[in-house]
This record gives C-alpha cells, structure tokens and sequence, in this order.
C-alpha cells in the first residue's frame, strides 16, 4: 500500500474516474479550473455521465479550484485536454497551463504524473521546464516525473480505468516504482512498467493511430465498393468469417482521441524531417468522410427526383460516438455542414449529447424526435440506444413516404426499409 497523497487535476472524462478510483481508499484533492464543474461535482452531478451520483457519494474527493489545495498532495496527476488546432497543429496550452498550476503547488520529494496523451518528449522536454521555473525547483533532485497514459473509454462501463492493464513510467528507478506501487493499488488488472517515458508517450499515441489507419482503410473499401455496387458490410460479414480478420466497420471518427492522436504522431516525426505518408493518407481519407456522406444523400435524392433546394433533412445523433455526451471534434458537423451548403434545411436530434456545449461550439440546437416533422432525407448518424431500439416504423415515421436514408453505422434491416419503399445507403 502506497503512502501518497493523491491530487489529480482535471476532472473531464479521464481525470474524475481516475480521482474516484483513488477516492475510494483516501482522500484525494480533485482539481478542475471550472467552477461550474466543480460545483456540478459537489452536488453529485457529473454531465459526462461517467461517474453515477452514488459513486461520487461514495468516494472521498475534495473537489476545489483552490491551487492551494494541492500543496497538500505529494503525488500529482495531470488528466487534461490535449486538442488540436484548426491547422491540425497539437495544441499543448492546456498541459502547459496546468503545468503552471501544479508548479505553484509543488514542493520537495513530489512526484508529478502525467495522463494526457502527447507526442514523444513533452512531458521531459516541455512539462518539466515549466515545473522547474514555477516552483523553483529542480527536476530529478527536488521533484521528479512520469507518465501513464490515460484508456479510458468514454460511454464504457465494461472497460473502466481499475480494469483496463496500465502502462507506467518513471524518470528513474525509485520513481518508477512508486508510480507503478500507486497505481496498482486500484487497477485491478495491474500495470505494465514501459522503459521509459518517451516509450510510454509514444505508446499512448500509436494506439489511437493504428485504430485510426484500419478504420481508414474500410472507409476507402466502402468508398471503392460503392462505386461498384456492392455492400461494404456484405463484404465485411464474409470476410469476417477467416480467424485473423481484423473486424474494423467503416463510420465517421472523431473525438479527442482517435481523430486527435494521429496529428501529435506526425507533427513530432516531422519535426526530425520525415513527413509520414501513411498516417496523413488515413487522416485525409477520415476527415473527408463527412462530406463524402452528405453527397451520397444528394445523389440519392437527384436519383429519386426529388428537388434539393432546401430540402429538409433530419439527422439523428451528433456525438462522437453512441452512447456518450461528448461532442468535442465529432465529425458529424462536417456531414451538416456540407448538406447545408447544398441548401438543405437541417434538423438534429441528439437525446445523448450536451445539448449547451453542443450550441455553445457549433450553434446547434436539438429537437426532441416525437417533435420532428417527416422529412425527404434522415440521416442515422450515431447509432445511440436510443436509436437502435425504436420501433422500425416509429423511425420511419419521421420520413416521408419513397424518401431516403442514409444509414451511416449500419444498423437498420436493409430489406425492411427498401420494401416499404425507401431507398437506403449505407457505408
């Protein structure tokens, strides 16, 4: 049992689960720069829906804005953002700021840990400076860090942090060993020791990337197979039945970690002069699939003479992926964009979504499914729960009759729908 005192800072998807794992064996200091958060978390209410408000009672958080509250832990974890720019350049202001944070807090023997996911040599090369010039300490001899990069899975209750193995680093030996003594006192499935940081950054930011390759190369089999009239997901279901193949479905990628990762990948390697083909071609191929959907939609209604000019389109999901309320960097913007760029009148239905950061970031507002009027075109964009378990003719009730759908993960009965007459497209 370690003798630590636990601070995490950050408290979105990744830092509360990871503050309520500690919490449930001491107190630990939740740190979040956002009061509302804070407040939100204080009253039992977690908007990411991650952690239930029995769970929140049940742990020991001491949830502040206050810096000096974390001069009371010696163990730090930093669990924060790591977006990119509209350039698709890392943007690091969030780790740098919360750096800052913990520099003002940090004192001597403290360890300082970081979740975040970056690209190789931030956590030595950029963190620590900025430890070092806040504090006025030095690193390795007053104070020294690690990584431990974050696999949460938002919107997954089977796969949670005290159950997923966890990799751990360490500047050095000692440090190593008490990151690896802290965190396998609550993940249960134990950690993995990575030898050294840079290995652990670097691991951390090819997993999202390699996921992001295979999901790319269905999305350009669908593409190709579209044009030769053949079902992607006919194709899949037979050639899932060898033992080895990868069951990768073509759909839209975005988030902040998959649509993210890639960019702190290549931005790194070209900054030793190589420029990586693969990785950008698969980022190319996944960020124009949005706008690949919505020109699907036009042409099948042209196909069925029906006039586009402001039409009226009803999309069905806007997060990121099912069953989870983040928004941040969903793709399905794109898709709404480029319909209304074609003059469709668009209406977005999201029961799931953060319906204020949704209009606070992009200007939309949701409408309840009962209150959406029939429409030539739907578009079943995340296919949510709630979603999948409406009646079939509920459904399509929201489309006028011989109208279009557009079936973006695959999960209406093809046969069902084209045998009431309506034309159905899937990737």
């Amino acid at each position: 049992m370690h003798n630590r005192k636990i601070s995490v800072v950050g408290l979105g998807y990744v830092g509360l689960p990871v503050a309520v794992a500690f919490g449930k064996q001491e107190q630990v200091i939740g740190f979040d720069i956002n009061p509302q958060r804070i407040l939100e978390l204080i009253q039992g209410y977690d908007k990411t829906y991650e952690v239930s408000k029995e769970e929140l009672e049940s742990t020991n958080i001491l949830f502040t804005c206050d810096v000096e509250e974390l001069k009371k832990a010696d163990f730090h974890i930093v669990a924060v953002p790591t977006p990119v720019d509209e350039a698709h350049v890392p943007d690091l202001t969030p780790v740098e700021k919360s750096s800052e944070t913990v520099g003002k807090a940090l004192k001597k023997g403290d360890i300082v840990v970081y979740e975040s996911t970056v690209y190789p040599g931030v956590t030595e090369e950029i963190c620590v400076p900025i430890l070092e010039r806040m504090s006025s300490l030095r690193c390795g001899k007053d104070f020294t860090v690690g990584y431990s990069p974050e696999r949460i899975n938002p919107g997954d209750k089977e796969r949670s942090f005290t159950n997923i193995l966890k990799i751990v680093s360490g500047q050095d030996q000692r440090t190593l060993d008490i990151v690896s003594e802290v965190y396998s006192s609550v993940v249960k499935s134990g950690v993995y020791k990575a030898a050294s940081i840079k290995v652990a950054e670097a691991a951390k930011v090819i997993e999202n990337s390699q996921r992001d390759l295979n999901i790319a190369f269905m999305n350009e089999l669908s593409i190709v197979f579209a044009r030769m009239g053949i079902d992607t997901l006919d194709v899949l279901e037979a050639a899932g039945t060898k033992w080895n193949f990868l069951p990768f479905r073509p759909g839209l990628v975005g988030g902040h970690c998959i649509g993210v990762d890639p960019y702190y990948l290549t931005y790194k390697a070209e900054k030793f002069g190589y420029a990586p083909q693969v990785i950008h071609s698969g980022r190319r191929i996944n960020d124009n699939m949005g706008r690949y959907i919505a020109k699907q939609g036009i042409k099948q209604l042209l196909k069925r003479s029906i006039e586009i000019n402001k039409v009226h389109a009803n999309v069905l999901g806007f997060t990121f992926k099912e069953d989870c309320p983040d928004v941040r960097n969903t793709r399905v913007i794109d898709l709404i964009n480029e319909l209304i760029d074609y003059n469709v009148d668009v209406t977005v239905c999201d029961p799931v979504a953060d319906a204020t950061d949704t209009e606070h970031e992009y200007g939309i507002k949701f409408k309840e499914f009962d209150k959406l009027s029939p429409a030539p075109l739907m578009v079943l964009a995340v296919a949510h729960k709630e979603f999948k378990n409406l009646n079939l003719d509920r459904l399509l009730s929201k489309v006028q009759p011989g109208g279009v759908i557009l079936d973006v993960k695959g999960i209406l009965p093809r046969s069902e729908v084209t045998s009431r007459g309506y034309a159905l497209w899937r990737l």
